[in-house]
């Protein structure tokens, strides 16, 4: 009986203590705590705007809206309120490449500014840019899509604080109204690319190309040397194939200044592109006055001018480097005061680098080459017809009828690459690896055509270099060379094949 009263008033004790206990309440959610500041980097000053790529004061414009940050989520909610703080700024990128980027309606390329601060490039195929959404705002990040669904089919990439900035652009210049863009400045994500090997652009582009000029010039140099060292070789064809030579080089030269200067440095690179423009120009033409010097010498009754080959050489260089210069200077006029290609309606990025020769200076540059290369057929019917009828043979006949059949295979050599040149421009990346490959056939056609076909050269070679002290046996003279008769080989060196 005791127990269980004890067990009663236990049980009421707990029931008076649970009654008391207050109910279970449903707390409203504290408000977050405020965020530190993101920042966001703009391009120019607080109160400027971009006018035709130049940082203007906002009221110097017709337009009063300055830029600023308008944050979105990557599930497409808009103007999402985070604080912020302005670094003013183009981002430097050092090592890696500065690339413009405008968002416009119905643009390939989309901006959005994301709530950590980030910047994310969508980039849209050109059937689709349509399709997605726009406001009427262009200083404001939109993204494209309707919903997420739309949002994984595209590929994008994020921009860090630092690597980027932004503003709003106006382009006024040759424009019924003023043209308005997103723009932004960003650091090209080279270093991505650089850590695989798979990547066939970048091993084509940034790998195979300096190294293939680099050997270019390095065949194109000895070629120039050993014409220019030897005097057997001294005449005005070796003098010819030696300046070839030298544009080459200097060609290819530039090729390599372009790669590593590429929007870095706009007026470094227009040097180069000009320079190497200039070079090609001045190795066809040069190819032009070689072929006139052996037309006209198969035509001429005598072959025995009293003329020497120095001063021939200085009239032709009269000529090329005359109708170089001129051309060249032309071209470069052309491009600097008559191009007009850069169209402000559209704000589609260039198909050429900042600093580059556009359309219209490449044309005052190629028309010369392309007459050049039509003449030089001219040239080549007309001797063979002539080489074709004749019946004997002299010692300086048999000669040009060398450098004929040299001029011949430069010709061809020198055109191709120029044509594989120009397929290159096209907007295909297969034509680009094979003129990238082309450069390289280019230049070791050239050094077999000059020197290892030649055994006029090879003779020369052999016996400067390693003819009785070679480390090669093979390359040693023989006894039935040794016994050689004088005559004999002023023969093997002025008349058999070269």
């Amino acid at each position: 009986m005791d127990y269980f009263v004890i067990l009663v008033c236990l049980i009421s004790s707990v029931v008076v203590i649970c009654g008391n206990i207050p109910p279970k309440r449903l707390l409203k959610p504290t408000a977050p705590a405020l965020k530190e500041p993101v920042l966001v980097q703009k391009c120019c000053e607080e109160w400027e705007l971009m006018v035709d790529g130049k940082c203007r004061p906002g009221n110097e414009t017709d337009d009063t809206q300055l830029w600023k940050p308008m944050f979105t989520d990557e599930f497409g909610s808009t103007n999402l309120q985070v604080p912020f703080n302005l670094s003013i700024g183009i981002p430097d990128c050092g090592t890696r490449q500065q690339w413009p980027i405008h968002h416009y309606t119905n643009s390939e390329d989309r901006l959005i500014l994301l709530p950590d601060g980030k910047l994310r490039h969508y980039i849209v195929e050109p059937k689709k840019a349509g399709d997605y959404g726009e406001t009427d705002d262009v200083t404001q990040e939109r993204i494209p899509g309707k919903g997420p669904e739309h949002i994984a089919d595209l590929s994008f990439y994020d921009y860090h604080h630092g690597q980027y900035c932004l503003d709003k652009i106006l382009y006024t210049e040759s424009a019924e109204s003023p043209v308005e863009a997103q723009f932004a400045i960003v650091c090209t994500p080279e270093s991505e690319m650089a850590k695989t090997w798979q990547n066939t652009d970048f091993v084509f582009r940034r790998v195979l190309n300096p190294v293939f000029h680099t050997i270019a010039m390095v065949c194109f140099l000895i070629v120039a040397i050993v014409h220019f060292v030897f005097p057997q070789l001294r005449d005005l064809v070796g003098n010819i194939i030696t300046t070839i030579s030298v544009c080459f080089f200097v060609s290819n030269a530039a090729e390599v200044v372009k790669i590593f200067t590429e929007f870095h440095n706009e007026l470094s690179y227009l040097v180069a592109d000009a320079l190497g423009y200039f070079s090609l120009l001045g190795a066809f033409f040069w190819l032009n006055g070689l072929g006139y010097y052996i037309w006209k010498t198969f035509r001429s009754r005598n072959v025995f001018l009293r003329i020497t080959d120095g001063r021939k050489y200085c009239y032709y260089s009269i000529y090329v480097w005359g109708s170089t210069i001129t051309m060249a200077a032309v071209a470069i006029f052309a491009h600097l005061m008559l191009d007009t290609e850069q169209n402000t309606d559209s704000l589609a990025p260039s198909a050429f680098p900042a600093g580059a020769i556009r359309w219209l200076g490449i044309a005052v540059f190629f028309m010369p080459i392309a007459c050049t290369i039509l003449v030089n057929i001219f040239f080549y019917v007309s001797t063979a017809q002539i080489i074709n009828r004749m019946r004997t043979y002299g010692r300086i006949h048999h000669k040009m009828k060398y450098n004929f059949q040299t001029f011949i295979k430069m010709f061809l050599v020198m055109t191709i690459g120029w044509i594989f040149m120009i397929l290159s421009w096209m907007h295909n990346n297969l034509l680009s690896y094979l003129y990238i490959i082309m450069g390289l056939l280019h230049a070791l056609s050239i050094f077999y055509i000059s020197i290892v076909s030649p055994k006029k050269v090879r003779f020369l070679l052999r016996k400067a270099c390693c003819y009785e002290k070679c480390i090669f046996p093979c390359c040693r003279p023989g006894d039935d060379a040794q016994t050689t008769d004088w005559g004999e080989e002023m023969m093997a060196m002025n008349v058999s094949p070269y």
